[in-house]
């Protein structure tokens, strides 16, 4: 008998409709539509506009779609993780509250924060309860407002994020599709180049803390590029050496969409052409952990059952990571 693997039967994304440019950008910092292309290869990103609207409206909108399209009642759904940076609230968890919003009565819920790795963490944590046969249908939201702790003043980090969400359902495959294998990796001492510096409960949030403009984010750019190239270039082969996979044998690279040239070299390092590298950044720039499922969502016609696709993201923390799987089907 087969081994039951967690596969992915759909997938749905949700972008807002404001679309801030780089031209835009250039009237609000110090910086060029040039130099932030050559540097990130990102030419516009959405921001989500309204008030009280947070990471949850769009996590929402996009497991509505997810449900719509796959002709699923929310009342189906067993468990439902966001994995998200950007939460609604401290507490209660942003996946409570997307339930709540789609009517999901019967499904527990929870998140996951791993920084722009926090996806793929969502997504592994929930195979194991399909792999020990816990549940039949969970739903990974990923999902984040970037735009809520950015610094519109800071020329180094409003460049490159945006607003976004995915979502994929999961569901039981005794088949050789689903999700294969993962390598997660996490290293805490890359924190003090990539983090917010107020808000939680070493520094609670203060009338000096938010004068301080320390509910940003803050991050050495140069720093955790190094670290970014080096990582998730290296975690993307160790997966496909682990799993005895060539470049020929891939059809797809989902990487985190968090600067070209990070992307670039991760396909360098594993041998494989832009032609199999999914990529939106120049679209939405960097949505943390909405980026992976977005780009599975944009490229849903073009996979095919049994394509080898290599997803890979490093984030915050530092956490870095790549999940292997053979696609579960084809596209109607």
């Amino acid at each position: 008998m087969n081994k039951t693997r967690a596969a992915i039967t759909g997938v749905f994304g949700y972008v807002p409709d404001y679309v801030l440019t780089n031209k835009e950008l250039e009237v609000m910092v110090d910086t060029t539509d040039e130099w932030i292309q050559t540097r990130t290869g990102i030419q516009e990103r959405r921001i989500l506009k309204g008030e009280g609207k947070g990471t949850s409206d769009m996590g929402a909108a996009a497991v509505l779609g997810l449900l719509a399209k796959k002709g699923i009642d929310a009342s189906e759904i067993d468990l439902l993780i966001c994995a998200t940076t950007t939460p609604d609230m401290q507490f209660p968890a942003t996946a409570n509250i997307i339930t709540d919003k789609i009517g999901a009565k019967n499904a527990f819920g929870f998140d996951i924060n791993a920084a722009c790795s926090g996806f793929i963490y969502a997504l592994t944590t929930a195979t194991k309860f399909i792999e020990a046969g816990s549940y039949k249908k969970i739903v990974v939201v990923g999902g984040d407002k970037m735009s809520s702790i950015i610094n519109y003043e800071d020329r180094t980090t409003c460049i490159i994020f945006g607003d976004g969400a995915g979502a994929v359902l999961l569901e039981p495959s005794t088949d050789e599709n689903g999700i294969v294998d993962s390598i997660l990796k996490s290293d805490g001492s890359g924190r003090i180049h990539l983090h917010q510096k107020a808000g939680g409960s070493s520094k609670p949030a203060s009338h000096e803390t938010v004068d301080a403009k320390e509910h940003y984010v803050y991050q050495e750019g140069q720093s955790v590029y190094k670290f970014a190239v080096t990582n998730m270039a290296e975690v993307s082969a160790e997966i496909m050496e682990k799993n005895h996979l060539v470049a020929d044998d891939i059809a797809w690279l989902v990487p985190h969409q968090a600067n070209k040239r990070i992307i670039d070299a991760t396909a360098s390092r594993m041998g494989i052409g832009s032609e199999k590298v999914m990529l939106n950044i120049h679209k939405y720039g960097n949505t943390t952990n909405g980026t992976i499922p977005l780009c599975l969502w944009e490229w849903e016609s073009q996979l095919k059952k049994g394509d080898n696709i290599v997803l890979a993201a490093f984030g915050g923390g530092f956490t870095w990571g790549a999940v292997y799987i053979k696609w579960a089907y084809d596209t109607k």
